[in-house]
């Protein structure tokens, strides 16, 4: 079982506007046919994690809840459920809460899904195993921080599709340790 982060970058290592806006990110082409494509990364996934941001984000955003897996979101405040979806509000601490995340896996992988802080807090238990970033031919200059930590990565793999740079690494630690 891997946890990972997947996300999509600008080149100047945000992965929103200050304001939340994905915007910038579907103006670009990515081939879902192509390596390291949603498509072929979702199916290895039995558990999603996300921050109350990105929550609030695809509630706003999808016209339906797009995924079967168990979904975890960290919060310290009351949110909607969504009918027909398992989704577990939770607060807290990364390490008290892997155990039940892990077991609601079922053997399969997890996604540490949208924000970089939340995945930094994975990274910080040392349950961040690998990230998956799609860099955008965009730079923001200021927004949501891709990771605000200091780690040391393996090139696992590298490839393009379409408009997209992909890098697939694994996390050795902290940067230094």
């Amino acid at each position: 079982m891997t946890t990972h982060f997947y996300t999509a970058s600008s080149l100047d290592g945000f992965i929103a506007t200050k304001q939340d806006s994905l915007e910038w990110l579907f103006a670009q082409h990515f081939d879902q046919q192509r390596p390291m494509s949603y498509e072929s990364f979702i199916d290895s996934i039995g558990a999603l994690v996300m921050g109350r941001s990105t929550y609030q984000w695809l509630l706003k955003h999808q016209a339906a809840w797009e995924y079967s897996q168990p979904t975890w979101v960290f919060t310290h405040q009351q949110l909607p459920g969504i009918e027909g979806a398992d989704i577990r509000l939770i607060s807290g601490d990364v390490e008290a809460s892997f155990a039940d995340i892990q077991a609601s896996a079922q053997g399969r992988d997890i996604w540490v899904m949208g924000g970089g802080d939340l995945a930094g807090q994975f990274a910080d238990a040392g349950h961040l195993d690998e990230l998956w970033i799609q860099f955008a031919p965009v730079t923001l200059g200021s927004g949501k921080a891709l990771l605000s930590r200091e780690l040391q990565l393996e090139l696992l793999d590298a490839s393009r599709n379409e408009d997209f740079v992909c890098a697939h690494y694994r996390v050795l630690g902290e940067l230094g340790a």
